[in-house]
């Protein structure tokens, strides 16, 4: 079994480097440090990455036996919210961030991984989000990958 313990920076990465096979996951794994998966081609991996990482679209890992995997990010049922007013989307991003909600930011429209409630409290806020299928890529936070997982207020 292939085993990936490395995650190839940015830096070294670059837009002609070498791929070897690719790997699908959702927002949810992405975020996991220690993963069993399975390849495109099929091929299982497991992953034992350093903690505290998202794996984002497009990111690169290296196997121990030096293949190149690229991180692909998997389409998910996600609640998007559009408005050309910034005031809404603002209001909308305030009452989303003060329940955790990871969210991934455009240039007029808010999405999150689908929750029907989530959606009955923009609509009372007066927007109308759609639901829709596409890959999730939300804001890393500002404490990385602190700022996307719960957390206790007692600091």
């Amino acid at each position: 079994m292939l085993k990936a313990e490395q995650i190839i920076p940015d830096s070294e990465a670059g837009p002609s480097a070498r791929v070897d096979d690719t790997l699908t996951l959702p927002f949810e794994l992405r975020q996991k440090s220690r993963l069993l998966a399975t390849l495109g081609s099929g091929r299982q991996i497991t992953l034992q990455l350093p903690r505290g990482h998202v794996l984002r679209h497009g990111a690169l890992l290296v196997t121990t036996e030096g293949m190149v995997v690229q991180i692909r990010s998997a389409d998910e049922t996600l609640s998007v919210v559009s408005s050309a007013d910034p005031g809404e989307l603002l209001r909308a991003a305030y009452h989303l961030g003060n329940r955790h909600v990871a969210l991934q930011i455009g240039e007029n429209s808010l999405s999150y991984l689908h929750d029907h409630v989530l959606d009955l409290m923009l609509r009372g806020l007066g927007l109308r989000p759609c639901v829709v299928e596409g890959p999730f890529e939300p804001e890393p936070g500002a404490y990385g990958r602190a700022a996307l997982t719960p957390h206790s207020h007692a600091h």
